[in-house]
């Protein structure tokens, strides 16, 4: 096997300039590709220097349920200023908690795609 990472993740979303909004403004992603295709809208956004991309996909774009994706975990070096920062913009977050292997807590996107945010313990 010579698998080197994850092109891409799809989070299905009802609207993609909505979601554009929340990753971009909110979570400080880049915009990775924005084309229209035959198909529909090709979305992707991503943290800047990210292997792996997420495709918002809308409707009509795959067999995709909004909201349907849960465990993605994004990594930050500071989980609690990013959840005051969630909390503050009006996103229900649950968390942060102490576990072994981290601070981390979780929310979701406007779609109720569930993300989940980590600060790695050190060591």
């Amino acid at each position: 096997m010579t698998i080197t990472h994850a092109s891409f993740v799809t989070l299905p979303v009802a609207d993609q300039d909505r979601a554009l909004r929340f990753y971009t403004e909110l979570l400080g992603f880049q915009v990775a590709a924005d084309l229209d295709l035959p198909q529909g809208r090709w979305l992707q956004v991503a943290p800047e220097g990210a292997q792996t991309v997420f495709t918002l996909s809308g409707p009509g774009t795959g067999d995709f349920e909004p909201g349907s994706t849960r465990g993605i975990m994004l990594l930050t070096t500071d989980v609690d200023a990013d959840c005051a920062r969630l909390a503050g913009a009006g996103v229900s977050v649950q968390g942060p908690d102490d576990l072994p292997w981290g601070r981390m807590a979780s929310f979701q996107d406007p779609d109720g795609n569930g993300l989940l945010l980590l600060t790695e313990a050190q060591g």
